[in-house]
């Protein structure tokens, strides 16, 4: 039987590859290590940055010793966003965290606090309630937005100190279109009730019988714990240039009293029950 025989030509072999030397543990430790510090400054610049609450005016949405992580990207800067950006303007129920612009009504007040506070230099954590262009109005523990009641879930809410949750109680139902909390203190509460209106002696901007406007491109905003706050009615507004973002949820929370302020005890008394709360 006759068997075709295929002749094959030899090919000329193949140069080795060139890989070079290979990368030291060392090198390759220390490359990933350029990597991720380029990727976390980039994104503590332009998308994250981390926060600590040290007051108590929001409670008990944000509690004092609570860590949040704040979207630094989500507002869009002119308040026009591009529509291919997952960007929106503020809203109102925005809890934002600012630069603090400074007392311009009572610049002492910033002068007399121990230690002083220095505008522009400290971060704040507010709720937004007025918009550009809206009329605000706040008038025994309601607030008004353009001669109408702002729908607000009001709960009573006290503490026994300042670094303690506030003891709530119940005392009117939650309707629909309330979304969020405020605490006021029982005395606030019993005050207006008993037929007198709260003194405002202390109050600067949208206090009864004189509404505000809210100017362009700024922002009212106010703590929840409305009788434990200095916010927009003391103060004035937020520019908006001054907003670094909005708050999204607490990635580590310590019991301040417990730790006595100590960055070591506060990582030995967490508040597990916190950590990963969503802020809203």
């Amino acid at each position: 039987m006759n068997q075709e025989v295929i002749e094959t030509k030899p090919t000329a072999a193949e140069p080795p590859k060139n890989f070079g030397p290979p990368k030291s543990i060392v090198r390759e430790y220390f490359e990933s290590f350029v990597v991720t510090l380029i990727m976390a400054i980039f994104g503590m610049t332009f998308i994250l940055q981390a926060v600590t609450v040290p007051t108590g005016s929001m409670q008990n949405t944000i509690l004092i010793g609570d860590y949040l992580l704040v979207n630094k990207f989500i507002f869009a800067p002119s308040g026009n966003p591009l529509p291919f950006l997952p960007q929106r303007d503020v809203q109102r129920g925005d809890i934002i965290v600012f630069k603090y612009p400074g007392n311009k009504v009572n610049p002492q007040n910033d002068r007399q606090r121990n230690p002083p506070i220095i505008p522009y230099q400290i971060n704040y954590v507010k709720r937004v309630i007025g918009l550009p262009g809206e009329t605000v109005e706040f008038r025994n523990n309601q607030v008004f937005i353009n001669g109408n009641l702002l729908p607000e879930h009001r709960v009573i809410g006290d503490a026994d100190n300042s670094e303690a949750a506030l003891e709530t109680r119940e005392f009117e139902p939650r309707k629909p279109d309330q979304t969020y909390d405020v605490y006021y203190s029982e005395d606030s509460m019993k005050y207006i009730e008993s037929g007198r209106n709260l003194p405002t002696s202390t109050l600067e901007f949208a206090v009864p019988g004189k509404p505000m406007v809210v100017p362009e491109n700024q922002f009212f905003v106010m703590g929840d714990s409305r009788d434990n706050s200095e916010d927009s009615r003391f103060w004035g507004f937020v520019p908006r240039e001054l907003i670094v973002g909005r708050a999204m949820f607490v990635y580590w929370s310590c019991d301040r009293a417990a730790s006595n302020g100590d960055m070591l005890g506060c990582l030995t008394h967490p508040r597990l029950d916190r950590i990963g709360k969503m802020i809203k």
